[in-house]
């Protein structure tokens, strides 16, 4: 199994720019992945929320990377998206922190903060 490494370089949150509407908000990740030797620059991933749900504990949807087709985990990348995003914005987040049951919504925030993610990147299915 080949080692992959994610360097997320920065996020942008709720952007109605990426498809945020009155029900859900998009915000994007944007990132760089060193795969086998090679890297793959400007790559982005964007992360849909249910608004009005916990920053905390909702589920989130995360798109596969953009820009890149080749061997990927995309189990092990949605978690280290998620990390990033509750990293950032929350009742933890160090850049945004929202904590009980406010109703107010803040759009097109950026974040310039580097966070990095080593993971296993198995084989392709084999054809048939």
């Amino acid at each position: 199994m080949a080692k992959a490494r994610v360097v997320f370089d920065k996020l942008i949150q709720d952007s109605q720019d990426y498809g945020s509407t009155d029900e859900h908000m998009v915000s994007r990740v944007f990132f760089t992945l060193e795969l086998e030797g090679k890297t793959h620059n400007d790559l982005y991933a964007d992360i849909k929320q249910t608004v009005g749900s916990s920053f905390e504990i909702a589920s989130l949807e995360v798109s596969p990377p953009r820009g890149y087709a080749g061997p990927f985990n995309h189990e092990a990348f949605r978690k280290a998206a998620e990390a990033y995003y509750r990293g950032l914005v929350g009742g933890s987040g160090s850049g945004i922190r929202i904590q009980g049951g406010g109703s107010a919504r803040m759009r097109d925030n950026m974040f310039d903060k580097k966070s990095q993610l080593d993971f296993e990147v198995g084989n392709p299915p084999a054809a048939w």
